[in-house]
């Protein structure tokens, strides 16, 4: 086999397609609808952090999306500002910068696993399986560095100790409560795993069969000319 055919996998044959078009149609769907799933969750918040005061018993919210910060991000910036905390605006430039590209990539490799009839299609489908762990990870780490970092001038330094907030449930800072929950879109990814999981299970019930054959078939004609 050339190594075109050893990524892309054999081709399946018109008459066992036809006869088993509905086992050969699981992969499909369940691997492109996890990157349709993936290339949604761009335009959908992924985590959303509501901010209680005493100035603002209403809370103050603000929604994560994998390029932006929107809510009301001013008003919880100035509350920062007296116990230590940079802008949010400063946080994950890198990230901001890229992630539409690179979640976009994610989803079209999941996407693109579709057409392979090999063990490839796992490495093109794999990093969408991770990418909400990153997602959450990456969040963490910001969090991190924001709240363990507090500027030593601030007016109520000396009042909070240095603090992560939490990535799901309650926290507090000093005097302020925040209630942090997943959003719609990093739901959205989390789906996008199962499927492919799902759709990898069927991946490799489908088409490892046919490639062994393949294989087979080949070694074979290759031992016959060899004689």
């Amino acid at each position: 086999m050339t190594e075109k055919e050893l990524i892309l996998g054999p081709r399946v044959p018109r008459e066992l397609l036809q006869k088993e078009r509905q086992r050969f149609l699981m992969p499909t769907l369940f691997l492109g609808g996890a990157g349709l799933l993936l290339l949604i969750s761009i335009f959908l918040p992924y985590w959303s952090l509501t901010l209680y005061a005493p100035q603002y018993p209403k809370g103050l919210q603000m929604k994560v999306y994998v390029n932006r910060v929107t809510g009301d991000v001013n008003e919880i910036d100035e509350l920062n500002h007296y116990i230590g905390m940079r802008s949010l605006k400063e946080a994950a430039p890198l990230e901001r910068s890229l992630s539409i590209i690179i979640v976009g990539a994610i989803g079209l490799l999941a996407l693109a696993a579709v057409y392979i009839h090999s063990p490839v299609a796992a490495f093109f489908a794999f990093p969408g399986f991770l990418y909400p762990l990153i997602f959450l990870g990456d969040l963490y780490f910001w969090m991190w560095n924001f709240g363990t970092h507090l500027d030593p001038r601030a007016p109520l330094s000396h009042a909070v100790k240095p603090f992560v907030p939490p990535l799901l449930g309650e926290g507090y800072v000093g005097q302020f409560k925040t209630v942090a929950s997943w959003d719609v879109g990093l739901w959205l990814a989390f789906l996008s795993s199962v499927l492919i999981i799902i759709g990898l299970y069927w991946h490799r019930k489908v088409y490892k069969p046919l490639l062994e054959q393949e294989l087979l078939a080949k070694a074979k004609e290759t031992s016959s000319k060899s004689a």
